[in-house]
């Protein structure tokens, strides 16, 4: 087949090109179902593509000739073969945005450079979803002309079957649909009359002296733009730092109001919800590619979508209810099979706060709901005496007599055991957060002494991140 593939490519490039081909070299395609080739003549070399899904041709076809018209940097398409589902288009090289992104991460961290990379994709990213959208023929979109409720609940169903199911993910499929139908309804008061390129991400930009060009858009049609913006920040082994993700959802907003009017607040509220919905179409794609298909190299990612998703978990609040698809977010999160399918670099990070029991149990509004919750209350307690009493756990006078109690320095034993064992354990699993709360009657004394001494220890013996709060002190 091959053999009969380069016999039409060497036609094609004679007649429409009037160049002899010398030599065909296979590319790797990824995770497409596309044959790509180098084309090498004795002048340049070309891309051939060969497709034999002509309506996904005739959709990359027309909207590169529609961008090209526009001067967005996008691959000249030089021949077209329809008979043999093959086209001739423009080589820009190999090196991707992430294959950049992944080699300069190495050798200076996610630097200023690479910003300005990423800031100039996003210089040209609304004129693609907004000028090129005003006169782009959507009838040539495939599969389908929007990213309508039908195209959502495909990328729903394909995380349920092929990611939840064959992660053994558990969860009730009755509330589970009820769910989705809501989450759609909701996405779709987005405004989405704009050009949605589908899989806008670091693989899908060629860089040409640091310039970015444009491929694999045949997918695109009318959506809402957080879904590309969305697709590019939270793109899985990009792993970009979330402060920078921020820096750059800032900068887009700004290119955009260049454009059209954007109230922020409103932007945002819907940009989350598409961040969760791109997460669980790409753990769907990861999912079919990877335990169905049963190639390996697809289920690397997921660790890097996982801990993505525990990030929107400890930090967005949705503005809709969904408890069933909100339990399945949570057990993927929790799943430790899924953290170790790529030993991905994960900084476990302790909390530790004092409370006083008087105010009530904190809760763990930034992590999984658990952790520890440890009483002080048995210990010696110094604040009964006048000396004390004025000051807390943080002062000499205070830790020099707990310090002397042995029953609390059994305790501090005992406790960092506990502690010990669980940094252990949580990071072998790839976990990133571990809440620790010691409470005594007053939270100033006891319970401050003891969250300083436990993060002392731990920091001595572990390479983690610890926060320490004294949820009392910060009250006066």
């Amino acid at each position: 087949m091959t053999t009969e593939i380069e016999k039409h490519f060497k036609e094609l490039l004679e007649k429409q090109c009037g160049e002899e081909l010398l030599k065909t070299e296979p590319l790797s395609a990824h995770g497409s179902d596309r044959t790509y080739f180098r084309l090498h003549t004795s002048r340049q070399t070309f891309i051939g593509t060969y497709n034999h899904d002509k309506a996904e041709n005739a959709a990359f076809l027309s909207f590169s000739k529609h961008f090209r018209e526009l001067s967005l940097p996008v691959p000249k398409i030089f021949a077209v073969d329809p008979l043999h589902d093959i086209y001739i288009q423009q080589d820009l090289g190999d090196l991707t945005l992430f294959e950049y992104l992944s080699t300069m991460r190495d050798e200076e961290g996610f630097s200023k450079r690479i910003i300005s990379v990423y800031e100039k994709v996003l210089q040209l990213l609304p004129q693609f979803q907004i000028i090129a959208a005003k006169d782009l023929d959507f009838s040539y979109c495939y599969p389908r002309q929007s990213f309508d409720k039908q195209s959502m609940m495909w990328d729903l169903n394909y995380f349920k079957y092929y990611f939840l199911k064959l992660a053994q993910i558990p969860f009730n499929e009755q509330k589970l649909e009820d769910d989705f139908q809501q989450f759609t309804d909701f996405l779709l008061t987005a405004p989405h009359d704009y050009f949605m390129y589908r899989d806008f991400q670091s693989r899908n930009i060629l860089l040409v002296n640091e310039n970015p060009y444009f491929i694999d858009y045949q997918g695109g049609r009318r959506g809402a733009l957080q879904y590309d913006i969305a697709s590019l920040l939270f793109d899985a082994k990009a792993d970009i730092p979330q402060e920078i993700r921020d820096h750059l959802l800032d900068t887009y907003i700004s290119i955009l109001n260049k454009y059209i009017s954007v109230n922020q607040k409103t932007f945002l509220t819907y940009y989350y919800g598409y961040v969760f919905i791109r997460i669980m179409q790409a753990l769907g794609a990861y999912g079919f590619r990877g335990f169905y298909e049963r190639k390996e190299q697809f289920l690397k990612s997921v660790p890097y979508a996982v801990k993505n998703l525990e990030y929107l978990l400890k930090s967005v609040t949705l503005p809709l209810e969904l408890p069933a698809l909100t339990d399945a977010w949570y057990k993927l999160v929790d799943s430790a099979f899924l953290r170790q399918l790529e030993n991905i670099p994960s900084r476990l990070k302790v909390r530790i706060q004092s409370f006083s029991y008087k105010r009530g149990i904190p809760w763990d509004d930034r992590g999984h709901g658990g952790g520890f919750v440890l009483d002080c209350r048995a210990l010696p307690n110094p604040g009964k005496y006048a000396e004390y009493a004025e000051i807390n756990g943080n002062d000499a006078k205070v830790i020099d007599y707990l310090t002397n109690k042995k029953e609390v320095q059994l305790f501090l034993d005992h406790t960092y055991q506990l502690i010990d064992q669980t940094v252990r354990n949580y990071q072998q699993r790839n976990f990133t957060d571990l809440l620790v709360a010691f409470g005594c009657t007053g939270g100033q004394h006891r319970s401050v002494y003891c969250a300083n001494q436990l993060a002392n220890r731990l920091k001595a013996q572990h390479n983690i991140e610890v926060e320490v709060r004294h949820l009392e002190l910060e009250t006066k």
